[in-house]
């Protein structure tokens, strides 16, 4: 009798895997990870010469991406037979092996091993190993401290209304925007609306060897990245402010 073990990968850099899932990763003797399908792979492409010889590699290639809205009956639908779909081909496979499902960042924030998750309970035994955020990564790579004393770090998502993007800016101090790329623009006015472009950053490709920062203010109107997050810094007591009232 298997399990399925989901191993957090980081935001990127191989060196920021941790030890834990860098071991199992190289154990392993069935590994799967999701892709767009056509493409490698961005959690493949983290763990190239990793793997073992010999290792079953299990593609779970996503039917849609951005071809259709998110929030579409047919993109739900489609996605829901998908999770559906791989939720039994692994519960078969760890039924005589421990599988590795690779995940960007941590599983359990924001990633998509989470529709498996849920799909698998009381149907097969699951681990899963914590990784860095993406957003983690990216703060750091743009070397800024980012929240400061009583500061609320909120993380939104660029898929919102543009009208709840404001009032969630207007009310937040730091912030991580996720799930940018075409909607890279309504961010920018979000922020600029709320008084806060000026504190927000661009982060492509965090933390691999690819990375662009940049000042989301500075970056033409037309360049939406998809693998990108914007972070803005938070705005509390510094500690060199301490003592000087």
């Amino acid at each position: 009798m298997g399990k399925i073990i989901c191993t957090g990968l980081g935001p990127g850099d191989p060196d920021l895997i941790s030890v834990k899932s860098d071991r199992l990763i190289r154990a392993a003797a069935h590994v799967a990870y999701f892709r767009k399908a056509g493409r490698a792979g961005q959690a493949r492409q983290i763990v190239q010469g990793m793997l073992a010889a010999g290792v079953t590699e299990y593609a779970m290639e996503y039917p849609v991406t951005t071809e259709m809205p998110f929030d579409s009956p047919e993109y739900n639908n489609a996605l829901a037979q998908f999770y559906d779909d791989w939720a039994n081909r692994l519960a078969l496979v760890a039924q005589t092996a421990d599988v590795i499902v690779l995940c960007e960042g941590d599983p359990f924030f924001y990633g998509s091993f989470m529709h498996l998750h849920t799909r698998l309970e009381g149907r097969a035994e699951v681990e899963v190993i914590p990784g860095i955020t993406g957003m983690t990564g990216c703060w750091n790579a743009v070397g800024t401290p980012f929240t400061w004393g009583d500061d609320v770090l909120s993380v939104l998502m660029a898929t919102l209304p543009e009208a709840d993007l404001i009032s969630h800016m207007q009310r937040s101090d730091a912030m991580v925007i996720m799930k940018t790329g075409r909607n890279l623009p309504k961010v920018r006015a979000a922020l600029q609306a709320s008084g806060r472009l000026s504190d927000a950053w661009l982060v492509e490709r965090g933390t691999m060897p690819t990375q662009r920062i940049a000042r989301l203010a500075d970056v033409d109107a037309a360049d939406c990245p998809y693998f990108a997050i914007v972070l803005v810094h938070g705005q509390g007591r510094r500690p060199e402010m301490a003592g000087m009232e």
